[in-house]
């Protein structure tokens, strides 16, 4: 192994670490009060399956690119190939569709006047479950498709192919780019939906403390900036999201389209969409009131 592999193995290594340790510590804090009903808030469930759709994020491609970094690159078959891509498309989809699904609810808690008759609906956890089931389903059913056009495992016999991930390789002939537009054809949708509530929530944030000074009512100032505070947590989330993302599907739509994508390509590629992921859980440990006051009482 040479020392430009090692250290993108410790790379790969460090960061996905991390970002496990961060969503793994997340997934069981949340967990716990969606089970005991203490102190629950409407977003937890959203942001549990944030956590749990980034913590599968990185077993799904973190530890095999890591794996790979290290030297060893024949260590799935053509199940593990097809059962490892197929669950990092899914769960890249839902870790999407989550981050579309809080912004939306914030933004209309913030200001139900946006859509009045959901503002009673998202005070629900069952409709909050709802959406969050469909979420899975329908990224379930839209990447069925990965069983079919992954191949296997790369080896000297299929080296040749349109395109490789350095361990598994998959082809899609002459439909290459009707499935680049197709597959991200909905997170642009989605994308221009997160842009519209952010500045949404922006506008409005600006309009409540231009006038604040007016508002006599303690309990309404104090809700609202309770609720500017939570929104700008969000908006720290979405901004992070949509950057590392809009990079990470460049490369992916170059690496789609491209005859021969080179190495560099599928390593940039993985470290930009492990970026979020990785770090996105200690954004919300820093923000949440109720973690931050456990760590204090045990500190």
């Amino acid at each position: 192994m040479d020392a430009g592999n090692l250290e993108l193995g410790i790379m790969f290594l460090t960061q996905t670490g991390v970002g496990i340790f961060g969503n793994f510590s997340l997934l069981c804090f949340y967990s716990f009060y969606l089970l005991t009903g203490h102190k629950v808030r409407p977003t937890d469930l959203i942001l549990n399956q944030l956590t749990l759709a980034n913590f599968l994020v990185l077993l799904s491609k973190g530890i095999p690119q890591t794996i790979l970094s290290f030297g060893w690159k024949y260590f799935l078959d053509s199940t593990g190939c097809k059962l490892v891509l197929y669950l990092h498309r899914v769960a890249t989809g839902v870790s999407f569709s989550t981050v579309c699904l809080l912004n939306g609810f914030q933004a209309i808690k913030l200001n139900p006047s946006i859509c009045s008759w959901m503002e009673i609906k998202i005070r629900s956890l069952k409709f909050i479950a709802f959406c969050c089931f469909l979420c899975w389903v329908l990224h379930l059913l839209m990447n069925s498709f990965i069983v079919v056009v992954v191949n296997g495992p790369l080896n000297n016999k299929n080296f040749t192919l349109n395109n490789n991930y350095g361990y598994c390789s998959w082809t899609l002939t002459e439909l290459k780019t009707v499935y680049a537009v197709l597959h991200h054809l909905p997170d642009i949708m989605s994308l221009v939906f997160i842009t519209w509530a952010s500045g949404s929530m922006v506008h409005f944030l600006h309009r409540h403390k231009q006038r604040v000074h007016h508002i006599h009512s303690q309990s309404r100032s104090s809700r609202l900036a309770h609720e500017a505070r939570a929104t700008r947590t969000i908006l720290i989330l979405v901004i992070s999201f949509v950057a590392f993302y809009s990079v990470y599907t460049i490369l992916t739509i170059w690496m789609t389209t491209a005859t021969n994508p080179g190495q560099w390509k599928v390593n940039s590629s993985v470290l930009v969409a492990s970026c979020f992921p990785a770090f996105s859980p200690f954004l919300l440990i820093i923000s949440d009131t109720r973690l931050s006051a456990l760590l204090c009482l045990k500190g």
